[in-house]
Parts: structure tokens; sequence; C-alpha cells
């Protein structure tokens, strides 16, 4: 066998069966032995940031990393957005990334380029495999690294795949397993005990159903305030779970709500701050004097963590607080924000995937769908857009017999348009709600946060969508979609509650007039 089919056989032994790809002329051998090993399941993305962002989503919903097939340096600079925000949300993932072939490099052809350069930054680990009989052994490290969380760069030079392997590698056995530092949850304790205002500051492993749980029976024991960041990797929430506020994203809305804080407590989570530096305006939200405390880091058993801190603090389910949630009625008339948060709270399906790219549009979603049926929410970590139809479309190849809901502005849904096509192809059951501001709506809002004063009119032709607008429907049916546009949220519901009722991929375009 060659050294791109001991690969392919490498990963499928190493529980890595989904490869999104995007290939050229050199991974051409790669591609051929995908016909030749049974076991993998290829799934073609039109841009490359479709095949990374699919590659995260894959890995937030399963916990078992996904293959990308990469060209060359561009192909994989074209993906690296969506791999920023994968790394940021500890998604392992195992890119192959095709190059040259070692003596046709020194010769400096077109596609010729620095790509273990371009891949350190969003990669934990990058190897450029020397020859074909260290392709498989190569492969098998990077699945070892991308099981951990992490992004695994492997850089298949053309000769090194179509010339002659020794066979698979076995990929070494994960001894270690995922703990906490007993010191941390007794320093956490001994502050709860004191009865100081307290923040527990969480995200990542910690907001499973069973995390949330526990947070509920800490702070129900000892008074302290329990929230998420402003954005989350995946998010327990719905019907019967612990619903906790975010961080907000506005700096003069998160000030007033941390300002009384003596000690936060990091559960995965890192310290507040702001999104952007703006005039005037602090970096680090926490207040003067709080003291940051961390708990536990990304990768540690930060569920294990809790239950040991709840054993810490005596507290039990019986001290969980009941909750009052929003109540849910069935919105009619004009859309506004609020309306249409309740038509979506109402239209959740029991164990459905909703995939968070609304932004401003969606900024009060939260508590009218902690009354939703129970559901997991997965947001962009990264801040990089064009992050949730990619995502959304990963998740559905991962977790086939849960719906997915997308929710994504129409400026962002731009950057990603084609996961509509790769979504018609592989018949994902994915619901995509696009906000038609006919807007970049979180730039206008930003252009009043920085001071840059009152926009004129080319300032407001970098914010504005229109001049022409954005056909969604026709856009989501050139990509093989069925589509319908709604312009109140009467339409909305009925919209809604087909598309959810139907197998396979729809859109739903929102046309905002406020």
């Amino acid at each position: 066998m060659n050294g791109a089919e001991s690969l392919v056989r490498t990963l499928v032994a190493g529980n890595v069966n989904v490869c999104f790809a995007n290939p050229g002329t050199s991974e051409m051998h790669f591609v051929a032995a995908l016909d030749r090993v049974d076991g993998m399941r290829c799934v073609l993305g039109l841009f490359e940031g479709i095949v990374t962002g699919a590659a995260d989503g894959y890995y937030r919903m399963t916990g078992t990393p996904a293959s990308t097939l990469l060209h060359l340096g561009p192909g994989l600079a074209n993906g690296l957005a969506n791999l920023h925000n994968a790394k940021k949300a500890n998604s392992g993932i195992v890119n192959i990334v095709g190059q040259h072939a070692v003596y046709h490099i020194e010769y400096n052809a077109p596609l010729t380029s620095d790509i273990e350069g371009l891949a350190r930054p969003m990669s934990a680990w990058v190897k450029t495999s020397p020859d074909a009989k260290s392709v498989a052994r190569d492969g098998a490290e990077a699945i070892n690294q991308a099981r951990r969380g992490k992004i695994a760069t492997l850089i298949l030079p053309a000769d090194t795949a179509w010339n002659e392997a020794d066979g698979i590698a076995q990929v070494p056995a994960d001894k270690q397993q995922a703990g906490y530092a007993a010191d941390a949850v007794e320093q956490a304790a001994k502050i709860l005990r004191t009865g100081a205002p307290t923040l527990l500051l969480m995200t990542g492993g910690a907001l499973t159903d069973k995390g949330l749980a526990l947070a509920a029976q800490i702070a129900g024991k000892t008074g302290c305030k329990v929230m998420g960041q402003t954005y989350n990797p995946k998010m327990a929430r719905g019907r019967g779970r612990y619903s906790i506020d975010r961080i907000p994203y506005v700096i003069e809305s998160a000030l007033p709500i941390l300002k009384d804080f003596k000690h936060i407590i990091l559960v995965e989570a890192n310290d507040p701050v702001a999104f952007f530096a703006y005039p005037n305006k602090p970096s680090m939200l926490k207040p003067d004097g709080c003291d940051v405390h961390r708990m536990t880091a990304g990768g540690d058993n930060s569920v294990a963590a809790l239950e040991a801190l709840a054993g810490a603090v005596g507290a039990k389910a019986s001290d969980a607080k009941p909750q009052t949630l929003v109540e849910l009625n069935k919105p009619t008339g004009a859309l506004t924000h609020a309306s249409i948060a309740q038509a979506i709270a109402i239209a959740i399906p029991e164990n459905a995937i909703v995939v968070d790219e609304s932004v401003t549009t969606g900024r009060g979603f939260f508590p009218p769908t902690a009354a939703a049926a129970p559901h997991d929410w997965l947001q962009n970590m990264g801040g990089s857009i064009g992050f949730s139809t990619p995502v959304s479309t990963g998740a559905a190849i991962g977790c086939p017999d849960r719906k997915v809901i997308c929710m994504v502005g129409d400026g962002s849904a731009m950057y990603t348009l084609q996961s509509l096509w790769t979504q018609a192809r592989e018949k994902l059951d994915v619901v995509t709600i696009v906000f038609a501001n006919r807007i970049y709506q979180i730039l206008r809002g930003e252009f009043d946060g920085v001071g840059a004063g009152q926009p004129g009119t080319r300032a407001m032709d970098m914010l504005t969508l229109d001049r022409p607008n954005l056909d969604w429907v026709a856009l989501a049916k050139g990509m093989g979609v069925e589509a319908v546009s709604v312009a109140t949220v009467d339409d909305f519901n009925k919209a809604l509650s087909d598309a959810i009722k139907t197998k396979g991929p729809r859109v739903i375009e929102v046309v905002m007039t406020a």
C-alpha cells in the first residue's frame, strides 16, 4: 500500500471515520485511497471554511475528532478562520494538508508556501511527513493529539502519499484520565464558606446537565452566583436544567452585574474581559479588588471537580432552589426581537442542537429559551464570523438523529453560504434561520461603541447590505435547499413548525424591519 492508503487506514483504525474535504491535485492519492478503504465517510465542502467549521461542530457534539483534507497552503489559509474558532472551543481536529512532492518544493511553483508557518498559530501540533514510511506513524500521533481536544495538522507531501509504505500504525492508548487539582477545589470551598460575594464562572465541560445541576446545589447552599462566559462551546439548556445567565457582551451591561463580587472562581472559564478595546472603557470587567481563582482548566474533569466542591461545602440535591422560567406564549403580529425569541423557544424540539450566531438579534434569546424543551446550545468561541452554518453541518453529521437549528445574521451567513449545498447533498436535518437585517448590525453598534461619531454616507456603505438586497430564498434554492421568507411572526411560527416537522435542510429568511 502507498502512504496515502496507510494514512486512511490508520485514521479509520483510530476511530477517525469522517473526512470533511476540499481536495486538489496534491491530494489525489489520498482521494483514491478513500475509494479503497471502507469505514470513512467523505463529505465535500465547497470552501475550506466549511470543512474546518464542520469538523469543529462534529467534535463538539461527539467528542471524537474528524479529519479534514485541505489543498496546500492556500487551502489551509482559507480554512484558518474557523480553525481559530475551533481552537478557542478546544475542539480536536486532524487536518491533512497536501504539499508538493518533496523534490518539487525547491522550484517555487505557484502554490508553494510555508504551510507549517500557516498552520502553527491555529494548531497545537504540526508535522510534515518526510517519507511514505513515516506517514502512518505521524497520522497516529495526530489522532492522539486531537483526541485531547487539540488541532493537529499533518502535512502530506505528494510523493509521501504515492510512494510505498509499511502499513497502518496503532494510535497510542491515551492512559491519562482527565482529573482536577484537589487543592484548587479546597481553595474554592474555603472561599465559598466565607460567604463573601462570589461568582462561579463556568464554561466547557462544566456546562453539561450534571455539571449545571451540581452548580445549582452549590449556589443554593452557599449563595454564590453562577454564570457562563459570554460565549460557550456547548451548554445544556431547557426545561429541567439549571438555567444560568451569561456575562453580557456589552461592557455597560456587564459592569453592573459584576461590580459587587469579591471573588470569581473559574471553572474552565477565562477572566471576564471585554471583547474589544474601547476608548475610556475598561478591558477587564471584574471590579477592582476582586480576586480571581482558577479551579479547573480546559481538559480537566470539571464535573468531578464540581462534585468534589459540592461535597466540600456540604451541598446536596435538596439545596438547589427552584427557578421561575419565562412563560411561553405563541406570539402574533410584528417581528420583534422579543416575539422572535418566543417563537423559537416554543419551536425547539426535544434534544435539538441550537447553533447560535444570531449576534445582535439573539442577545435576548436566552431567558425564553430556558423554558424550551431540553436542548444543547453552541456558540462562536473565537468571534470569526461564518461559524454557524458549517458547525451546524458537522453537528448534523455527528448526531443524525437530532434536529439542528442554526440561527445566523445575513452578513455572517454570506461568509459560508456553501454550507447549504453540503447540507442538501448529505440530506442533513438542519433548519437555518437567517435574520435579514440588511446591515452588519453588530458593526453599526460597534461604530457607536468605539466613539467613532456619526457615520456618513461612505461609512454606512461599509456597514449596510443593500443595493441590492440579498435574496435568501433564491440563494438557498440555488444551493438545493427549500426556503421561505417571512415578514410577520405568524408566518414565522408556521415556517418554523413546518421546518421542524420535515426532515432535511430548510432555510427561513426573517426579514427584520426594526
